[in-house]
């Protein structure tokens, strides 16, 4: 069906594939290949094939979150859209951007700056990232703070359904006409509604110029200097709390990182209006601009995400109430053991990443961290882990409403259960 080049055995893969397949599969037995469509039609071809032998399908572009979120409970085929990877149309006078679901997130990104426009998301595993897996996992980073999450930007998205017939929904443009919300729904599917095969973004004006204050202090002081800047009339375009020892020369307070993007006057107002919010506190300041500015938020990104994939590390995602969250942070302090973990929230709508050393931490540990967030009318989701944990610990933790929900969902769009079997389960 696809050609001998597209079609690659489980023995031919890669250790580095191999590792990423296994870590998203719960049972012993491994999927016959991985299969690499150039087209939808052959894509479509391929989930129809497997609809009629009932095979099990693993989605995925180059498979870096590939072991997210629950594991599935087997897979015969995985199939990568990664040779799907064909801007189809730039509108730079619209501000939109179709693309196949297998585009990198960073070869999009250096396609747009020549017009001096990018997407306004800053996913994990940047250099590795697809469209498709970055909407798949809904991963949109510390930018939401200013543009939104990946359900805001989306305006258009095209997929193979399970029995390998195509849908979209949506358009090319910003005001659509209101329908059943499949931008929305696919956000965060986790490759079990479908297989994205094509999508259209909301781009936005590339700023002048961008600059990041840290500031670090006491827990008190962090928080009146938050709540100050969310009252204030300041636009940051991230705004994230840092637990102790995760930003630049922070040793173990804790931080708030404040970028500001637009013209230089502008950045050089709101950072001197910053300062003044800042001043009555006992905080430390440090300004990055240019090129020291970017690479500071790489380098936040990649302390939480590391692009090597320990085994030994824990990843969540974390939901709590905004007004809580340095509580919730000052909290791990005598949860978690000292050193041995590292989180960053998105100070205005309280979610973000928790990494915690599963060495020096148990999963009853993270259980207690769980149950705070819980407490507080939020939630943490087990995206990464080693295999023992995902075992002990239910990964997505859905009250009774929502599993009843995803499970009316899955059988609505896949009644066989063959798109990344028990991923949400």
């Amino acid at each position: 069906m696809l050609g001998a080049s597209q079609v690659m055995s489980w023995e031919a893969l890669s250790p580095a594939w191999q590792s990423r397949v296994h870590g998203a599969i719960a049972a012993e037995s491994r999927p016959d290949c991985i299969a690499y469509p150039n087209t939808v039609e052959q894509l479509a071809e391929l989930v129809t094939c497997a609809h009629q032998h009932q095979w099990r399908l693993l989605p995925c572009g180059h498979g870096s979150k590939l072991s997210w979120g629950a594991s599935v409970t087997g897979a015969d085929v995985v199939v990568s859209t990664q040779h799907l990877n064909q801007v189809v149309e730039h509108a730079v006078g619209d501000l939109t951007v179709t693309a196949q679901a297998g585009v990198g997130f960073a070869e999009l990104q250096a396609t747009l700056l020549q017009t001096r426009q990018f997407l306004a998301i800053d996913p994990a595993y940047p250099q590795q990232a697809t469209l498709g897996g970055i909407v798949a996992t809904r991963d949109t980073g510390a930018l939401r703070q200013r543009y939104g999450s990946i359900r805001d930007m989306l305006i258009g998205v095209s997929f193979v359904r399970h029995d390998g017939q195509l849908a979209k929904a949506g358009g090319r443009v910003v005001k659509n006409v209101a329908g059943y919300d499949l931008m929305k729904l696919m956000s965060g599917s986790f490759g079990t509604l479908g297989i994205l095969t094509q999508l259209t973004w909301r781009t936005f004006p590339q700023q002048e110029t961008a600059q990041t204050i840290f500031l670090s202090g006491a827990a008190t002081d962090i928080r009146a200097v938050t709540a100050a800047v969310l009252r204030s009339p300041l636009t940051p375009a991230k705004l994230d709390l840092l637990s102790p020892g995760l930003g630049p020369d922070q040793g173990e307070q804790f931080g708030l990182a404040v970028q500001f993007q637009s013209i230089a006057a502008g950045v050089a107002e709101q950072g001197e209006r910053l300062a003044a919010i800042a001043q009555p506190y006992e905080l430390q300041q440090q300004t990055l601009s240019d090129v020291a500015d970017d690479t500071c938020w790489q380098t936040l990104t990649a302390a939480l995400l590391p692009d090597d994939h320990p085994e030994n590390l824990a990843i969540a995602k974390v939901g709590i109430l905004p007004a809580q969250a340095v509580d919730w942070l000052a909290s791990l302090q005598t949860t978690l053991a000292p050193g041995t973990w590292r989180a960053r929230l998105h100070a205005s709508s309280g979610l973000g990443l928790l990494q915690l050393s599963c060495a020096h931490n148990s999963p009853e540990q993270l259980t207690a961290v769980r149950s705070r967030c819980q407490a507080a009318g939020g939630y943490l989701n087990l995206l990464d882990a080693p295999a023992d944990w995902k075992q002990q610990l239910d990964p997505w933790a859905l009250d009774d409403a929502a599993r009843l929900l995803m499970t009316r969902l899955q059988k609505q769009f896949d009644p066989q259960g063959r798109l990344s079997p028990g991923r949400l389960r």
